[in-house]
């Protein structure tokens, strides 16, 4: 580990936000912290642009911006910078895996986000797909979706909680995303703390200089982490930005 930090990346869901929705005060303090230290602080989110915008813009945040489990990248002025696709083909197997199962289902496509509840489009092939997700609450049959995915070989499988699977294009994660943004900025993994607490940000908490569990984390996520925080409702981003940045 390193007490150099240069970067924080933070999840949004069960990690930045308490189970309301809302950022605490106590976090938005060690943000603003951190961030009159030189020190950046990023969103690293499964999240489409549209559901995480405003609280970014709350936090006045003003760096890179990580959506759709790292399909998006944009740049503090909310710029697309990078972008990836799952093809149209393996979102109808997915479609029809979930229609076979009987399970909930999502999608976020650069058009939008569709899901059982309201709508799906008629034409797959019209729209450009980045993520599906799959929410089941039988393990036997989420189990075996997840065996049928990993069939397919050219998937990134994931959660965001241990009821759902989430899937991106192969290769597409928040590690992978967070590389790219260190790039841009002349810093190496090393340098980046990431906090998260499923298996979506399992990735970026293994490659990062220092990975953080929540103390509501999946136990996968606290198993590879070098340290394990309070729970989303305990501040406990706050918490470890103290401990890795703030050294209060």
């Amino acid at each position: 580990m390193t007490s150099t930090i240069k970067l924080i990346a933070l999840d949004m869901d069960g990690t930045l936000l308490r189970n309301d929705h809302s950022v605490s005060d106590e976090n938005r303090a060690a943000i603003k912290s951190a961030q009159d230290q030189g020190v950046g602080v990023m969103i690293s989110t499964g999240r489409p642009l549209v559901y995480c915008q405003e609280i970014v813009e709350s936090l006045g945040l003003a760096t890179y911006l990580i959506t759709v489990n790292g399909s998006e990248i944009w740049d503090e002025h909310l710029n697309l910078i990078d972008r990836t696709k799952i093809g149209s083909s393996h979102i109808e197997f997915m479609y029809n895996l979930a229609q076979k199962h009987n399970t909930n289902y999502w999608s976020s496509t650069v058009e939008g986000v569709w899901n059982k509840r309201t709508s799906f489009p008629e034409n797959i092939h019209d729209y450009q797909w980045l993520k599906f997700g799959f929410n089941v609450e039988d393990d036997e049959i989420r189990e075996t979706i997840r065996k049928e995915l990993e069939g397919r070989k050219v998937l990134e499988i994931t959660n965001s909680s241990p009821t759902n699977l989430e899937v991106n294009a192969a290769g597409i994660n928040k590690a992978a995303a967070i590389r790219k943004v260190c790039d841009r900025l002349n810093i190496t993994m090393d340098s980046v703390m990431a906090v998260g607490d499923s298996l979506n940000d399992l990735a970026m908490i293994r490659e990062s200089g220092i990975g953080v569990a929540m103390g509501n984390a999946q136990e996968a996520v606290k198993n590879e982490a070098d340290w394990v925080t309070d729970t989303n409702e305990r501040d406990g981003v706050a918490k470890a930005i103290r401990k890795f940045v703030l050294n209060s």
